[in-house]
């Protein structure tokens, strides 16, 4: 699109997508989509789409990076020097996504606040919509992390006490216990996520769950070198994303689900089956209602029988069935369920004094939103909470979703109805060939949008 341009090592900004955290640094620009090193993000097309949520040019703003201070109150945790009475004023649960943007949203708001981040992971930063397509872009392992846990919390000046597992609130007394003592809070923010639901008949030993960097590490470094036959259950967003990616390296993929069609949830049958046909260049092969089973061992490989009688024999498994957050924790504290926590819709405060949640783990009225998009905003709602600023809610927003299939990648935007009639509004080649569109109509007005190609 644009050639680089020359500039001094000074002048290079950086623009961060205000959906899901992206950063675009114009050194370094952003060659998948066209855009060479150097590239300016003011002479960047105003049609271009963030490459990991789709979203438009509009929708970036320039990033301001906290000063890299010598903080002297709030230096990284010693584990060595634990003390089972330790306080801070804000106690964060979960190093993911949400519980590092929040411990920046409020490091923004304040200097002086200790925080703290409990977390059963070593809290080391990364972009988790690249889980899904690292292989497509050739992204090495060492390049997915953006910051270490230890860099990310000495930047910001936050204690991080990693490999530490929550266990109990006792909000009376404001004390979170965890597998390495007590901690004290002012304030409670809850980020854990959600963790992937598990099959009853798959024992943790005999498949994967792709939800976090370490798991991913992992699989990649087994399936290095290989062209493996790998099932994958779940015809998702993100199992049809990872069949996609995974069947790109030279992977045979077996895809199952109990829907008739992928990613059937979201998307029309029409654009089912050009998924379906797009991928007849890749060995991918769909199997639709499917149920397991039964899961044994012949030849050190792994035999899938399904209750239709299909019998697959398979290297690996990897289950995409979706993501439950984990009620045990909420409700040691009394914390409203529905679904996920329960949190003001405006403020995201939970039903206990001065506890919050935000991400995977949060519902409203009901409602989950497992997607990265709220939660940059979630965080700044919280971090003006807790700075005593009210002018600042919380809204539903939203936004297109980006189904990351390179053999036929898609667009969605608009709102869902059960009852709508989806319609070929735009078509460019027959056969579907090149790009085309479908609208869904509900009471006689457009309500989603669908591009394909």
């Amino acid at each position: 699109m644009n050639s680089a341009v020359t500039a001094s090592k000074t002048d290079w900004l950086t623009y961060i997508c205000k959906a899901c955290g992206l950063l675009y640094k114009e050194e370094d620009g952003d060659p998948d989509s066209g855009l060479a090193p150097g590239t300016r993000f003011e002479d960047i097309p105003e049609d271009w789409f963030c490459p990991l949520c789709g979203v438009t040019k509009a929708d970036f703003v320039l990033h301001v990076v906290l000063d890299k201070k010598q903080f002297t109150k709030n230096q990284s945790a010693d584990q060595t020097n634990f003390s089972r009475s330790n306080y801070s004023d804000v106690l964060i649960i979960g190093a993911g996504k949400a519980g590092w943007e929040v411990a920046k949203a409020i490091r923004a708001q304040s200097d002086d606040l200790s925080i703290s981040i409990v977390t059963g992971c070593n809290g080391e930063l990364y972009e988790k919509p690249q889980l899904s397509n690292a292989l497509l872009k050739k992204i090495q392992m060492d390049r997915m992390v953006l910051q270490t846990g230890e860099q990310a919390a000495k930047q910001l000046g936050v204690k991080l006490f990693a490999s530490t597992h929550a266990v109990h609130i006792s909000h009376h007394n404001q004390q979170l216990r965890t597998t390495k003592g007590v901690f004290k809070y002012k304030y409670l923010v809850i980020a854990h996520g959600a963790k992937p639901i598990r099959h009853p008949l798959l024992s943790a030993q005999d498949c994967w769950h792709v939800n976090h960097l370490s798991t991913y590490r992992e699989l990649r470094k087994t399936l290095d070198g290989k062209k493996s036959q790998i099932a994958i259950i779940g015809a998702g967003l993100i199992g049809c994303e990872l069949a996609n990616d995974l069947a790109l390296a030279g992977h045979q993929i077996a895809l199952l689900d109990a829907a008739q069609r992928p990613l059937a949830h979201l998307i029309p049958e029409a654009a089912s089956e050009a998924l379906m046909k797009s991928w007849q260049a890749l060995n991918i092969q769909f199997y639709g209602e499917q149920q397991i089973e039964q899961m044994s061992h012949q030849d050190g490989k792994k035999v899938l029988s399904m209750q239709s009688g299909l019998s697959l024999k398979v290297d690996e498994i990897v289950l995409c069935m979706g993501l439950q957050p984990d009620s045990s924790l909420a409700k040691s504290a009394g914390i409203e369920w529905n679904q996920g926590i329960s949190v003001d819709p405006q403020t995201l405060k939970t039903n206990v004094e001065n506890i919050f949640a935000l991400g995977d783990c949060i519902s409203v009225d009901g409602k989950v939103s497992r997607y990265i998009e709220p939660i940059l905003r979630q965080a700044q709602v919280i971090a003006n909470q807790i700075a005593g600023d009210q002018s600042i809610v919380f809204t539903t927003n939203t936004l297109p979703i980006r189904i990351k299939t390179s053999s036929l990648p898609m667009r969605l935007e608009g709102v869902i109805e059960r009852q709508g009639e989806w319609r070929i509004s735009k078509a460019k080649a027959e056969q579907f060939n090149s790009k085309w569109q479908m609208a869904q109509w509900s009471k006689n007005q457009v309500s989603a949008l669908l591009d394909l190609g």
